[in-house]
């Protein structure tokens, strides 16, 4: 499983990358306005600091024409930017034209196996359901994903699926467990995802007893 960072702050943009399990990044307008500085100016930090990994940028524009001129400008920015469009009709038809003038598109706001299956159909390079999202109104946003799988799989649809709006340790967990292609996870999961007690515990009692034995390697 790819793991994406969904974020758009720098600092932990690089401490992910230094741990050498960064794959790609989510971003959204919303990610970009945290960051207290003009977003081309944030888009543009990222783009240089992970330039041979995909980076999602999201249009703003809802209607066919504005979403495709402003992924045509969002994609100048940089050969590894990936544009964010989100699924509707007028979407729908975006994610066509784009992609047959060989500019990659990640579907967003995907709540249900059937808009994932026509996102696949339109040739989306990428494919965003949002099970958190899901989850916080009492659906079961796993599911969702699982039944994406299980339609990709039976028709050989390349589009990459990656779960999206992920709220926490349990959620990477069963997404992992599903072979989910992608799963894009907030930095703060994603540091909890190193932590186990046991773990300290051990290490704790590890040292310890080194100290005791006077051991020393170098």
């Amino acid at each position: 499983m790819k793991i994406f960072v969904d974020t758009a702050q720098i600092e932990e943009i690089r401490k992910v990358k230094e741990w050498g399990i960064l794959d790609g990044i989510t971003t959204n307008p919303t990610l970009l306005s945290k960051t207290g500085k003009p977003w081309k100016e944030a888009a543009m930090e990222i783009l240089k600091e992970v330039s041979d990994k995909p980076v999602s940028l999201e249009v703003i524009a809802t209607d066919f024409e504005g979403m495709v001129k402003e992924a045509k400008e969002l994609a100048k920015m940089g050969d590894n930017v990936v544009i964010k469009i989100p699924f509707t009709v007028e979407g729908t038809k975006a994610i066509k034209a784009l992609v047959s003038e060989g500019i990659k598109v990640n579907v967003t706001l995907v709540f249900s196996p059937l808009q994932a299956l026509i996102a696949a159909k339109a040739g989306a390079t990428y494919v965003s359901p949002f099970i958190g999202r899901l989850d916080d109104i009492s659906h079961d946003g796993i599911s969702m994903l699982e039944e994406i799988i299980q339609i990709y799989d039976v028709y050989g649809f390349e589009t990459e699926i990656i779960a999206a709006s992920i709220r926490h340790v349990d959620h990477v967990r069963r997404c992992a467990l599903l072979g989910v292609d992608i799963a894009t996870i907030p930095f703060k999961v994603i540091q909890q995802m190193f932590k186990h007690p046991l773990t300290d515990i051990g290490l704790t009692k590890f040292l310890e007893d080194a100290k005791k034995a006077n051991i020393s390697i170098i």
